[in-house]
Parts: structure tokens; sequence; C-alpha cells
């Protein structure tokens, strides 16, 4: 697991590492928050959810230093990870 972000790859490594974890995330959700929906049980120990919430603001400071938007670059790996790219238009894809 990652333990900094340090550039754009990074953010794009921490996002593919959310999808393998089985998470369907939000950048702006707490990972405290995230339950295991069939037995309604948390997805992450109090440690690890602070973990992902420490790295997920490194991201946001990446981003915002790099000129890139958080929402954008997060989306468009979830839906590649996912194959949902199949069905939804990646964010690189749509014009502005």
């Amino acid at each position: 697991m990652l333990t900094e972000i340090k550039d754009i790859k990074d953010v794009e490594a921490f996002a593919r590492q959310l999808v393998k974890e089985g998470v369907s995330f939000h950048p702006d959700d707490d990972f405290n928050d995230y339950v295991f929906f069939d037995e309604n049980k948390p997805c992450y120990t109090r440690e690890e959810a602070d973990q992902r919430n420490l790295l997920m603001e490194q991201c946001f400071e990446v981003c915002e230093k790099a000129g890139a938007d958080i929402y954008a670059t997060m989306l468009e790996i979830s839906l590649k990870e996912t194959g949902m790219d199949r069905f939804i238009p990646l964010p690189t894809t749509v014009n502005n």
C-alpha cells in the first residue's frame, strides 16, 4: 500500500488500489464511513480509514498543485479498472 502521495502517478495508483480493495469511493467521503453493504460492517479499521483519509488529502494537494481535477483523474481510473469505461464516457473524452 502507498504510504505517501507525491505526484499524479501516485494519485492514479491510489485510485487503482481502492478499486482493487472493492470499494466504490468518492474523493470527498470519509473512509471511516465505508461499510460492507451485505454485512453492515466497516470496510476499514479506524487506523486503515485514517491512513486512507490522509492519502486522499495528499491527493487533493498534489492535484491542486498540478492543476489536475482530482474528480476526473480518479473517475477515469475507476472507470477503466472496473470496465465501466465501455458504458460511461471517460472524462478525458468528453468535451467541456
